[in-house]
């Protein structure tokens, strides 16, 4: 039997999963886990041999429960759920550590096949979703501008982002000045929508 943990922050899509995994006769689903945290400590208390985990979550997101699961129990391969693949999700989840990255959209049976295939050893991405990977545009931003990008999602003025990246105001203009223009829009708003959409924050 393969010990499979379930964790996604919707009840209703954890009983559906659970349904339907509970149809194979070689997998079982040891614990459910409804955001990052308790699903980390499901993992430790019932040691999965693999864990299914939606990639966007309360307390700690998937890619942070999986960097955790590599950390204290490398033995357990990781599954990644998602309902909105871009190109730099994947790359961060198989860098995190992550076997399987395949979108909930996926036909029913592709899961279970997945479950075995990354218990086996192997390593599987959704093939619409690596395509898109391979085509994707790389991000023009340094680490900095992204940084100080992220920050203005609410609208955060420029001297609050100053203090709390220890840049000086004229710099954090700078780099938002430097985005803007790079991505070719208007405004930073802009600028932080585009970046968003990309997957790039």
């Amino acid at each position: 039997m393969i010990r499979v943990l379930l964790a996604d922050d919707e009840e209703l899509i954890r009983d559906a999963l659970a349904a339907l995994l509970d149809l194979e006769p070689d997998l079982e689903v040891v614990d459910r886990a409804g955001d990052g945290r308790a699903a980390v400590e499901a993992a430790r208390a019932h040691r999965p041999d693999v864990a299914v985990l939606d990639l966007q979550m309360p307390e700690l997101d998937g890619l942070e429960v999986t960097e955790e699961l590599a950390r204290v129990m490398p033995s357990c391969a990781v599954v990644i759920l998602t309902g909105r693949g871009r190109p730099p999700h994947l790359q961060q989840a198989l860098h995190a550590g992550a076997k399987g990255f395949l979108p909930k959209g996926s036909p029913g049976g592709t899961l279970a096949d997945v479950i075995r295939r990354v218990h086996g050893g192997s390593r599987w991405v959704d093939p619409a979703l690596a395509a898109d990977a391979l085509a994707a545009p790389p991000c023009p931003l340094t680490q900095r501008e992204l940084e100080v990008l992220r920050l203005t999602e609410f609208g955060t003025p420029v001297a609050e982002i100053a203090a709390r990246t220890s840049l000086s105001a004229g710099t954090v203009r700078n780099h938002l000045s430097a985005a803007v223009s790079k991505l070719g829009v208007a405004n930073r708003a802009e600028a932080f929508q585009l970046a968003h959409d990309h997957g790039w924050l």
